[in-house]
């Protein structure tokens, strides 16, 4: 499976952030969604993400507060991220690598939608599910 088809069944929700809001407006917002992470846009363009992790580990334990201090001082700037053609099997695997949780999905330099570790685990599971399925109804005729 490829990630545009599992975009085409979870939908292409993208939820961002400006770089000038506070961090703040990012978790009253990423609860508002319940969603572990922000896409941050200057206009059409990906230039960060910003997640809860980037929450406690740049603000809480620097002593930072939420409430004044910016996104974009916080953000993730070097966004790892995939193509729609690229299959979940490969993301899981970058995601394993390179220790993230959320992959922004570009197709050309457009941000189209993101995915997260759960999305890619459900889809696994599913895909394995129902081979078992599949297997049974074969070995019981």
């Amino acid at each position: 499976m490829t990630v545009r088809h599992l975009l085409d069944h979870k939908g292409r929700n993208l939820w961002t952030i400006d770089p000038d809001a506070t961090v703040f407006d990012a978790l009253a917002k990423m609860a508002e969604k319940d969603i572990g992470s922000l896409v941050v846009m200057h206009g059409e363009k990906l230039i960060g993400i910003i997640t809860e992790r980037h929450y406690s580990r740049n603000v809480i334990l620097k002593g930072k507060t939420s409430p004044t201090t910016l996104v974009r001082d916080i953000m993730e700037r070097n966004v790892i991220h995939v193509r729609p053609e690229e299959s979940v099997e490969q993301c899981m695997a970058l995601m394993t690598d390179k220790r993230v949780r959320h992959l922004p999905v570009l197709e050309g330099k457009k941000v189209i939608g993101i995915i997260s570790i759960g999305d890619l685990l459900k889809t696994i599971i599913s895909k394995r599910e129902f081979v078992i399925d599949q297997l049974e109804h074969y070995i019981q005729g």
